[in-house]
């Protein structure tokens, strides 16, 4: 390619995620399932970021303080997921390059490492709230302590590694799996817990309260932090890549069809186990009286004395552990997508992995050693309002990637997608602004 003509500065490179890049065939000719089948998985692995333990400890400080009012804001975070990973799937599938790779080609240096560095804060944040859901599981279930448990969650590097070399199916297999676990605990909660179906409806409907309300506010912004993750968006646009198909326009549109339907089916399954820990929350324990639960602790041992069924405490735990390690799976992956991507190195994964870990752990375990549970509690929704103030960072890059006809060409966004497409961006950073000035003024 010439690079006088080329909208990229740099018009060669390495693949993403290269050691499978283009390694999962594709079924030719027609059968609408085979072919779903075939292209299925990346957007089960987005899909985890939007179940972790920060969601856990958000979307149980919304219901439990407000009852299903919040449920509102799940809803349109699901909606801006959708939106964006699918704006994240076409770049990768378009282009070639991921989120990274595009902004390292695009931007200046400095630019590109201010964003790097963004980025990898995202991830951090992201893996505190891992580590810190994983060791209270931990604790929960086994009764290791707290700071034991946040050391031990470093060893699910190895798991990581392992899964790499037998191949990217096992890994989206291993994911799919713990989903299954996740949502089989919560339906049985949902059951237990007989939640109030008119004003479950009525809390999917947004409020004009939220906007004057410091406190509702700031569990809004971290509910949209833990569910649209800036890291997710380098992950999808990268994962995509994993699938064998024609690298010509008709193979590219096919393939953004079936990764559009994958992402929007594993998506809205995301949704509604977010919205059934707030739901159980809600009906529950703001039901109960108890609106100041905010910890996950807490929550587990009230969960059973107040439902009146023995199994129900064990249920969340067991679903805590599968979700912190879930998403430890595609925080290695995203990890590895945008220190790659950003600054054109690579690392060992298992050396990528425990670097990352490590930054997550030590203020993990200074907390859990100083101030206990309720320490880590704070910590965990603190690290979902800094995930959502990375976010625009990802977004506003990829909105005027996906919008640019240059690069882009014939699968630019349209009017419609285009403005639909700056407005979710301009919400994003609108509601950001809006708590950084509340909490200037408080």
């Amino acid at each position: 390619m010439n690079t006088r003509t080329s909208p990229w500065r740099v018009t060669e490179g390495m693949p993403s995620l290269p050691e499978v890049h283009s390694s999962l065939p594709i079924p030719s000719g027609p059968g609408f399932l085979r072919k779903l089948v075939a292209f299925a998985g990346p957007g089960f692995l987005v899909a985890v970021g939007y179940m972790d333990p920060g969601n856990w400890a958000t979307d149980i400080a919304a219901g439990s303080q407000y009852n299903y009012r919040l449920l509102s804001i799940v809803l349109i975070s699901s909606l801006l997921a959708i939106l964006l990973q699918s704006l994240a799937l076409r770049l990768g599938i378009v282009v070639e390059r991921d989120l990274a790779q595009a902004c390292h080609d695009h931007y200046s240096k400095p630019v590109s490492w201010m964003l790097w560095v963004l980025a990898e804060i995202g991830i951090a944040a992201c893996d505190l709230a891992e580590v810190i859901g994983s060791a209270i599981a931990l604790q929960l279930l086994f009764h290791i302590p707290l700071t034991l448990g946040v050391c031990i969650t470093a060893g699910d590097v190895l798991l990581m590694l392992l899964l790499q070399q037998r191949g990217f199916r096992y890994i989206e297999a291993i994911v799919v799996t713990l989903i299954a676990t996740i949502s089989i605990c919560f339906g049985l909660e949902i059951l237990y817990s007989h939640p109030e179906i008119m004003p479950m409806l009525a809390g999917l409907l947004p409020r004009q309260e939220l906007i004057g309300n410091r406190t509702m506010l700031y569990i809004a912004v971290g509910i949209l932090g833990a569910t649209v993750m800036p890291h997710n968006l380098y992950l999808h646009s990268a994962i995509v890549q994993t699938r064998q198909y024609a690298r010509t326009s008709e193979g590219k549109r096919e393939a953004i069809r079936f990764c559009n339907i994958d992402s929007a089916i594993a998506l809205t399954f995301a949704f509604f186990v977010n919205a059934a820990i707030l739901i159980v929350a809600a009906a529950v324990f703001y039901r109960n009286g108890h609106h100041e639960v905010a910890e996950i602790t807490d929550a587990y041992k009230l969960l059973s004395p107040l439902l009146g069924v023995t199994g129900a405490s064990m249920l969340f735990a067991v679903a805590l552990l599968a979700s912190g390690q879930n998403s430890t799976l595609t925080g290695t992956l995203a990890g590895q997508i945008v220190m790659e991507g950003f600054l054109n190195i690579r690392l060992k994964p298992w050396l990528r992995r425990l670097v990352t870990r490590l930054i997550a752990i030590i203020p993990a375990i200074i907390v859990s050693f100083f101030y206990g549970a309720s320490g880590t509690a704070k910590l965990l929704i603190f690290s979902q309002v800094i995930l959502s103030m990375q976010l625009s960072f990802a977004v506003f890059p990829l909105v005027a990637f996906t919008s640019d006809k240059a690069k882009m060409g014939e699968f630019v966004n349209g009017a419609f997608l285009k403005t639909l497409s700056w407005g979710a961006a301009a919400v994003i950073a609108g509601l950001n602004i809006w708590l950084l000035v509340e909490a200037v003024r408080g």
